[in-house]
C-alpha cells in the first residue's frame, strides 16, 4: 500500500506545467476526461509550485462556472439520486466544488502562498460568490471565507487588505459582512468551561480554544472598523452591487424576487416584498447595529477596548439605527473609572444630549474623575472640553457648580502650569454661567460675603440659632469647610467655602498662570461685558508650549533688578499684617555705640509696638 502511494506521489510530482494545461483542456472539452478534475484539484495547495497551482485554479474555475447553476445544494440527498446516474454525477460534482472552494480559501489565507496567487484565489472565491445561486449572492461561500479571516492559522493581513480595497465598495458585500460578523460575535458569546478551567467557544460545530478567542475578537474589530458606512459616499458607490441580481432579505421573511430595477443605469436594487420591507439603507443600518452590539458584548482586550471607545462617537453612533442600544456598554465602561471612564465620556455625552439618555449618577461619576492623574492622561484635551460642555447648562444646581469649581481650584495647587491654565478657564466659565456661586470669590467671614451688609455679631447670633449653628459656630476662622475627600458633590460643603486656592495663583511661579488668573477679578455676573473662555485653547498645553509662548512674547520693558531699592531686612511688615519686627537683645548691644539715646529709641519703639498689639487684641 505504501509503495502504491509513493508511486502516485512521485507521478504527481512529475507533472509539468505543460501537462497541467493539457489536463485542463481535456477537462473542458469532454466529460470523458472528468477524472482529470481530482488530479487538478490536488495541485491547488500552498505547498504546490505557484505556477502549477495557478494553472489548475484557472482550469477548474473555467470548468465550474458554466455547470454551477445545475449543481444541487450541498446538503440535498435523496433516494432518487441512487437510481439516477445524472443526479449521482451532479452530487459528485457538488462535493468536488465544495472541495475546490475550501482549497481556494486555504490558498488565499495561507502564509505559504505567493501574494499574486492570493490575489487570484480571492478573485476566484468572490466570482463564485457572485455566480453561486444563479446570479444571486452566495452568502455561504462568503461566510466560509470570512471565517478563515476571523479564525486564522497564520497572518491574514494581505487577503484582508485585498478584500477591503477591492470589494468593500459594493453594498451587498458590506451587508453580508455585517451579517457574518454578527454570527461570529454571537458564537463567541457562548462560553463553555472545560474540565481544566479553560474557556472554549463553539462556532459552527468547531471548538475554538480560549487562546484563539482574543485573536478572533481582534479580527472582528479590524473588519468592522474598516467597513465603510453607507452614508458619506457618492450615490453611485452606495448603490453598486457585486452580484448580478442583488440579494433577498431572508431576515424579513421575504421570498427572493426575480424582478429587479436598475439604479443609476448600472446597479440593481431589490423591490419591496409585501409592501413592508425596509429600504436597503435602513436594512444596512439594522445589520450595522446588530454587528456592533454583538461585538461589544464580547470580552474585549484592553487595547481594543480603548480603541473602540476612542472612535465610537465618530464611526459608530452616527450610523446606528438606535444609538440608545449602546447605553449598557457605555454606562458599564463609565462606571469602571480611570482612563476608561474618560474615553467613554464622549459617547455617553452624545447619548445624553442628542438621544435623550437619562443617567442619574452622571455628575457624581464625572466629579470622581477629577484627580491629579487626569492632567497627565493621553485624552485629557477631549476630557476637559467635555467637562466644560457638561457644566454649560444654566439649570445645574448651585451646589453642583460650586463643588466642581472648588474641586478644580483645589487641584490647581498640585497640577502642572498647563493644568492650572485649564482650571482657571473652566472656573471662569462656571462663575459667568452661574451667578449664584460668585459668593465663593470672596467670603469675608463665615457665612458673610461682600454683598452682605450685616455685621459679624449679627451673623454669629443667627448661626447659633440655626440648625447648623453649633458646628459652624465652633469652627475657627480660616478653616476651609470643603471636604475634598467626599465623593458626593452634594455633601462636599462647597457652598460654605471660598476659592482661596485661586487667589494663591496670583503668586504662581509661572508668569502665564499669574497673568491669566487676573481675568477672574472682573465682575463675571455682568454677562454683557464678559465672554466665555474657549477651553479648547488651553487643553493641549504642556511645559513645552508654555515655554515657547514665553520665549516668543514681545517684552516692552525688561526689569534690571528684582528690587527697586536694596532690602534692609528679610521680611517686610506688609507681608505679615499685625506683626512687627524689632531688634533683639543681642542686636541692641551690637548697634549700641555708647549713646543711650539710640538704645532708648529702640526700646521706646518696642514699648509702643507691644502696646499697639495689646490694643488690637482687646478690640478684636
Amino acid at each position: 500500500m505504501a509503495s502504491i502511494l509513493s508511486k502516485k506521489q512521485k507521478k504527481r510530482e512529475n507533472y509539468t506545467l505543460k501537462d497541467l494545461k493539457t489536463l485542463g483542456q481535456q477537462l473542458l472539452s469532454s466529460r470523458s476526461h472528468i477524472n482529470n478534475l481530482p488530479l487538478l484539484l490536488s495541485f491547488i495547495s500552498p505547498s504546490s509550485p505557484p505556477q502549477h497551482a495557478l494553472e489548475s485554479l484557472l482550469s477548474l474555475q473555467s470548468f465550474f462556472i458554466p455547470v454551477l447553476p445545475d449543481l444541487p445544494p450541498s446538503s440535498s440527498k435523496s433516494l432518487a439520486e441512487k437510481e439516477d446516474p445524472e443526479a449521482v454525477y451532479r452530487t459528485w460534482l457538488r462535493s468536488k466544488f465544495d472541495q475546490f472552494i475550501n482549497s481556494l480559501v486555504n490558498l488565499a489565507v495561507s502564509s505559504q502562498s505567493d501574494e499574486a496567487l492570493k490575489d487570484v484565489a480571492l478573485d476566484a472565491v468572490m466570482e463564485f460568490v457572485k455566480m453561486g445561486r444563479g446570479g444571486r449572492f452566495q452568502s455561504a461561500i462568503y461566510h466560509k471565507f470570512l471565517r478563515s479571516i476571523v479564525h486564522p492559522t497564520s497572518s491574514v493581513d494581505f487577503p484582508l487588505d485585498l478584500l477591503v480595497s477591492k470589494f468593500f465598495k459594493y453594498i451587498d458585500i458590506r451587508y453580508f459582512t455585517y451579517v457574518c460578523l454578527e454570527k461570529f460575535s454571537r458564537s463567541l458569546e457562548t462560553e463553555d468551561i472545560t474540565e481544566n478551567g479553560d474557556a472554549s467557544y463553539q462556532d459552527d460545530g468547531d471548538h475554538i480554544s480560549g487562546s484563539s478567542v482574543e485573536v478572533a475578537i481582534r479580527k472582528i474589530h479590524d473588519i468592522l472598523s474598516r467597513v465603510p458606512p453607507l452614508e458619506g459616499q457618492d450615490a453611485k458607490s452606495d448603490n453598486e452591487m457585486w452580484s448580478q441580481l442583488g440579494f433577498s432579505f431572508k431576515e424579513a421573511d421575504c421570498e427572493p424576487s426575480s424582478e429587479v430595477s436598475p439604479v443609476n443605469g448600472e446597479a440593481y436594487k431589490l423591490k419591496k416584498c409585501n409592501n413592508d420591507v425596509l429600504s436597503i439603507t435602513k436594512k444596512m443600518k439594522l445589520k450595522f447595529t446588530k454587528a456592533w452590539i454583538s461585538f461589544l458584548r464580547l470580552p474585549l482586550p484592553i487595547d481594543v477596548y480603548k480603541e473602540v471607545l476612542s472612535t465610537l462617537h465618530q464611526i459608530v453612533i452616527p450610523h446606528l439605527a438606535n444609538p440608545i442600544m449602546l447605553c449598557d456598554f457605555l454606562t458599564r465602561s463609565y462606571d469602571i473609572g480611570g482612563v476608561i471612564s474618560v474615553m467613554a465620556l464622549s459617547s455617553l455625552f452624545i447619548l445624553m444630549t442628542q438621544h435623550g439618555l437619562e443617567y442619574p449618577n452622571f455628575y457624581e461619576k464625572l466629579y470622581a474623575l477629577l484627580v491629579p492623574a487626569i492632567f497627565m492622561a493621553k485624552h485629557r484635551a477631549k476630557f476637559f472640553q467635555l467637562l466644560d460642555s457638561c457644566l454649560k447648562s444654566t439649570l445645574l444646581p448651585a451646589y453642583l457648580a460650586a463643588a466642581f469649581a472648588k474641586k478644580l481650584s483645589r487641584l490647581a495647587l498640585s497640577v502642572p502650569p498647563s493644568g492650572a491654565l485649564v482650571i482657571i478657564a473652566i472656573i471662569h466659565n462656571l462663575l459667568r454661567r452661574h451667578p449664584s456661586i460668585n459668593c465663593l470669590v470672596h467670603r469675608q467671614a463665615d457665612g458673610e460675603t461682600d454683598g452682605d451688609s450685616r455685621g459679624t455679631d449679627e451673623i454669629d447670633e443667627n448661626t447659633r440659632k440655626s440648625d447648623a449653628g453649633p458646628d459652624l459656630y465652633h469652627i475657627r476662622r480660616g478653616v476651609d469647610l470643603f471636604d475634598s475627600e467626599q465623593s458626593d458633590p452634594a455633601k462636599s460643603d462647597a457652598m460654605r467655602s471660598s476659592l482661596w486656592e485661586i487667589d494663591t495663583l496670583r503668586h504662581h511661579y509661572c508668569p502665564a498662570v499669574s497673568r491669566f488668573v487676573v481675568s477672574l477679578e472682573n465682575d463675571l455676573t455682568v454677562r454683557a461685558k464678559t465672554s466665555e473662555v474657549t477651553v479648547k485653547d488651553f487643553c493641549s498645553g504642556s511645559y513645552a508650549t508654555i515655554f515657547r509662548a514665553e520665549t516668543g512674547r514681545r517684552i516692552k520693558q525688561v526689569p534690571l533688578a528684582f528690587y527697586n531699592a536694596t532690602p534692609t531686612s528679610l521680611f517686610i511688615e506688609s507681608d505679615f499684617p499685625g506683626w512687627t519686627f524689632g531688634f533683639g537683645r543681642g542686636d541692641e548691644q551690637e548697634t549700641s555705640n555708647g549713646e543711650n539715646g539710640e538704645v532708648n529709641k529702640y526700646g521706646e519703639e518696642d514699648n509702643h509696638s507691644a502696646k499697639r498689639q495689646r490694643i488690637e487684641s482687646s478690640s478684636a
